[in-house]
């Protein structure tokens, strides 16, 4: 058994759902569509003259109902500089090619993005059906991310007794949420490695694992999953400090989310590392899974999420069209690379490299 153990699962959400919204009323946390608004992503590189190649992830992730994307411009002093587009997963960024000898090195790109508040009722709905392509792709396993073994072992034990999807995806949520916990020592968003958390039984981490956790473990019981990679562009509108970017200066402010396809409601939020986020962060910190802000997270964050959030892609595994590296488990960072190979990308004052966010009016 696990050193957090899955007896721990029986806690049903549906208990918090109801503290939340009886009890627990005078917390808000309900993300609801009602507008759009437009911000502007700035990522400027400024790396050491040894670097050539740089890509930065464009958060071009299309969804009518969240998200649209607009313009991407560009300047700097790069000899090559164009859109590339993943055929697999059609992860978008910009590949970036200095000349060997130049002097300073930069680019700054901007990407202007819609985005609003989704909110779902989990397996409600008149979704279109799921392509036998998209579910086959949200199905596969990946390199950090296999779908069987101790992962489908450990999902049968969560499911056992559920006997539709809903419920299925309900009961992994419930359960990473009750045995896991955010690690604030953990680097950047982590990297997803969801064999080695439960072989060790340390089911810590961060978005990156605790989400990659939520998704193989469904698409090990047949429920098509994905990880959504973008970063926070400002505050919660809730108040909740722990779910929003705190400043202009995004850089830090990666966040992975996750969604899993239901009948109905088609693709459909979860985000339980969010929850864990909040328990850990949320003033005054290290709140009781009982805290009126744990549950209104816990009831909201199982079908809906915040449009103060941009997304750049879903990609898995992936080869940087030029580069003479290995694949990258994911592309939620500025990536570059010199002569000995990739610079850094969780360190952005080595790098360099800085984010910058803001809210315009269209």
């Amino acid at each position: 058994m696990y050193r957090r153990d899955i007896l721990n699962a029986g806690f049903a959400a549906g208990a918090s759902v109801l503290a939340s919204r009886t009890a627990f009323a005078d917390v808000v946390y309900a993300p609801a569509p009602k507008g759009w608004r437009t911000y502007a992503l700035t990522t400027r590189l400024e790396p050491a003259s040894a670097v050539t190649k740089a890509w930065i992830p464009l958060p071009t992730l299309e969804a009518a109902d969240w998200q649209k994307p607009g313009n991407v411009s560009w300047t700097g002093n790069a000899r090559v500089a164009e859109r590339v587009r993943d055929l697999k997963y059609g992860a978008e960024m910009l590949s970036v090619e200095w000349a060997p000898d130049q002097q300073a090195p930069f680019i700054e790109v901007t990407a202007q993005v819609q985005t609003q508040d989704r909110s779902v009722v989990p397996g409600r709905g008149s979704s279109p059906q799921l392509s036998d392509a998209e579910r086959k792709l949200n199905l596969a396993a990946t390199e950090l991310l296999p779908t069987d073994g101790i992962v489908k072992d450990t999902a049968d034990n969560i499911v056992k007794g559920k006997k539709d999807d809903l419920g299925k995806a309900q009961a992994i949520y419930d359960w990473v949420v009750d045995n896991t916990f955010r690690n604030p020592t953990t680097l950047g968003c982590g990297i997803g490695d969801i064999t080695a958390m439960i072989k060790s039984g340390n089911l810590n981490g961060k978005c990156a694992d605790l989400n990659a956790l939520y998704v193989g473990l469904a698409r090990s019981v047949g429920l098509p999953a994905r990880d959504v990679y973008g970063i926070r562009v400002v505050p919660s509108q809730f108040g909740f400090k722990a779910l929003g970017a705190g400043s202009e200066n995004v850089t830090k402010a990666q966040h992975c989310r996750a969604e899993v396809w239901l009948s109905g409601s088609g693709w459909t939020p979860v985000d339980p590392a969010d929850v864990r986020k909040v328990v850990l962060e949320e003033p005054p910190g290290n709140l009781a899974m009982s805290d009126p802000k744990v549950l209104a997270a816990r009831a909201a964050l199982f079908g809906s999420w915040e449009g103060n959030w941009l997304a750049f892609n879903t990609a898995h595994d992936l080869k940087l069209a030029g580069s003479k590296e290995s694949a990258i488990p994911f592309l939620m960072y500025p990536q570059a690379e010199n002569r000995s190979g990739f610079l850094d990308s969780l360190d952005p004052d080595k790098f360099k490299y800085r984010i910058t966010a803001r809210q315009v009016n269209v």
